[in-house]
């Protein structure tokens, strides 16, 4: 069996003496303490030097890639039989498949060959002679040094640096621009005080201060191309009644060379975040689309890289940015954040304050997907993201609205939501339930029970003078009712009752005439019943006889 091992010099091919051994890993370092052991096992057949360090940095990445390079190509054709050799030794399993698949060689990769390769590194000093100890750590830096390099500059992973810088810089930009405009207001404003609380907008300010210079030339100065008309007619005004101080010439220069600085920084800020939106659509088109591309630049910056972001997972991905937080809640055992950057998309902006932690909870899940497909996928186009996009806003919409839609299509969903959100009757618990001694004072009856407990206990008697009461009663309405008759007032109200009255009479005399009738029609059953069972006694009788 041969054995190839790579170093940063070149190639070495070994020969492996004893086959055995590679069934004895567990005391295979044993064999290899001392040099003259180890010649005993292997012996070097043949190392190819490499020329330079570009041969051996193609060599390497090649190695890395799982490919053969030409190097490597030559030195098995020229020294490795195919009829002879049964195997080949190779430490990457990828480099063995890629060797059997061009030259038709059997090539080995297991636990045994990685343990025979490190203990031949071991002893490599003394196995691979003519080749100085000193050359050999120098082709190792060299070649250390020219393959950083060259991942740095090729590396796929590392495209999204771009994207990181200039997200970095628009936050700097921001803060240095929002600094110089406030200091030009503040410095502006010892002059000209009321010009700050005519004009809002910061770049518009700057350049009428540019401008007008002093409050003496407003008067003079077109504003048309800055300003609307009738924030032009109020300046115009403020600067003729202004209680500012006087400043020099040499003052106004200095506050016009900082306009110019406000000025610049706006307009590159313009310009860097046209850069960057064309950059993320490049990079990470359904992220953009999802939560915006200011929002993912920043994800994208906190984690790292594109590849970072796409290994996390959707609850990482819902409060990236809010760490100290989440930290903080976990130590003190309170509730954990729900947003952290994402809380900046447009989508979790328009829903309200109720609905915001769920909205950001499905916005992660989705963004986290599309992450995934841009830093993994190989197709460039954005439909994932777009149709996420929509499916979130039919659901907000469904959250804004509040109708009882069935997402999940059952009747499970409506009965659960009527459990816990249906209007039901609240009933009070009775307090006095709840003691279980026998208690001397009596409970209080509610007026129902007394009124029912009262007609229960009446006597026929007591029955007839309530009845008598009621009639007296009635008579003296009616007595009252025809003095105000006689006296001309309420004739109509009397009336009224009048006809209520004969209607009450006659309901009642119907109800007495159905009631006999009842009666009448009973008895009737009841004799024709009696009458049938004296027959049938009789006939029982006659039969006896």
């Amino acid at each position: 069996m041969l054995i190839l091992f790579e170093t940063p010099a070149g190639y070495a091919l070994f020969k492996l003496l004893d086959e055995s051994k590679l069934k004895e890993i567990d005391n295979l370092y044993h064999e290899f303490n001392s040099p003259e052991s180890a010649g005993r096992i292997v012996k070097l057949k043949h190392f190819a030097k490499f020329e330079d360090t570009t041969e051996a940095l193609a060599a390497t990445t090649a190695a890395v890639e799982g490919k053969v390079s030409k190097s490597l190509k030559k030195v098995l054709k020229k020294y490795v039989d195919k009829e002879v050799q049964d195997k080949l030794l190779v430490a990457d399993a990828k480099l063995g498949s890629a060797i059997k698949d061009k030259l038709s060689l059997q090539c080995l990769s297991n636990t045994a060959v990685q343990e025979l390769m490190r203990c031949i590194r071991s002893q490599l000093d003394s196995l691979i002679t003519g080749l100085p100890k000193k050359e050999m750590t120098a082709m190792a830096l060299g070649l250390a040094h020219s393959l950083s390099r060259y991942k740095l500059k090729f590396s796929p992973d590392k495209i999204d640096t771009m994207i990181v810088q200039a997200v970095s810089l628009l936050d700097d930009l921001d803060k240095e621009l929002n600094n110089y405009v406030m200091r030009c207001r503040e410095w502006y404003g010892w002059h000209f005080p009321e010009l700050g609380k005519i004009i809002t907008d910061n770049v518009a300010f700057v350049k009428t201060v540019k401008l007008i210079g002093t409050r003496d030339n407003t008067g003079s100065s077109d504003l048309s191309d800055i300003l609307p008309e009738e924030i032009e007619e109020k300046v115009k005004e403020a600067a003729e009644i202004s209680m500012g101080t006087e400043i020099s010439d040499n003052d106004i220069l200095n506050i016009q060379n900082l306009c110019d600085q406000v000025i610049e920084i706006s307009a590159y800020r313009v310009q860097l975040y046209d850069y960057l939106k064309a950059r993320m659509m490049a990079m990470a088109p359904n992220l953009t689309v999802l939560v915006g591309d200011l929002v993912g630049a920043r994800l994208i910056s906190h984690a790292g890289s594109l590849i970072n972001l796409a290994k996390h997972p959707a609850s990482t991905v819902q409060i990236l940015g809010a760490e100290k937080a989440l930290f903080r809640a976990l130590k003190t055992k309170k509730d954990t954040p729900k947003y952290g950057l994402i809380y900046h998309a447009q989508l979790i902006g328009q829903s309200s304050t109720k609905n915001k932690g769920k909205m950001s909870r499905m916005l992660a899940a989705k963004a986290s997907l599309a992450t995934r497909v841009d830093a993994l996928g190989e197709d460039g186009n954005f439909t994932l993201g777009a149709e996420h996009r929509a499916k979130l806003e039919a659901r907000l919409r469904i959250l804004e609205e509040g109708n009882l839609r069935r997402i999940s299509g059952t009747a499970k969903a409506k009965a659960k939501f009527e459990k816990y959100q249906g209007g039901n009757e609240v009933k009070q618990y009775p307090a006095a339930a709840d003691s279980t001694l026998p208690s001397t004072s009596k409970r209080k009856r509610s007026e129902s029970e007394v009124k029912e407990e009262d007609t229960a206990q009446e006597t026929p008697k007591q029955k007839k003078k309530k009845m008598k009461k009621e009639e007296a009663n009635v008579s003296v309405v009616e007595a009252r009712e025809e003095i105000a008759a006689e006296n001309g007032e309420g004739s109509e109200v009397v009336q009224k009752k009048k006809k209520k009255k004969k209607n009450k009479e006659k309901q009642e005399e119907e109800v007495t005439v159905e009631a006999e009738m009842d009666v009448s029609q009973e008895a009737e059953v009841g004799s024709e019943k009696k009458k049938k069972k004296k027959k049938k006694h009789a006939k029982k009788v006659e039969e006896l006889d």
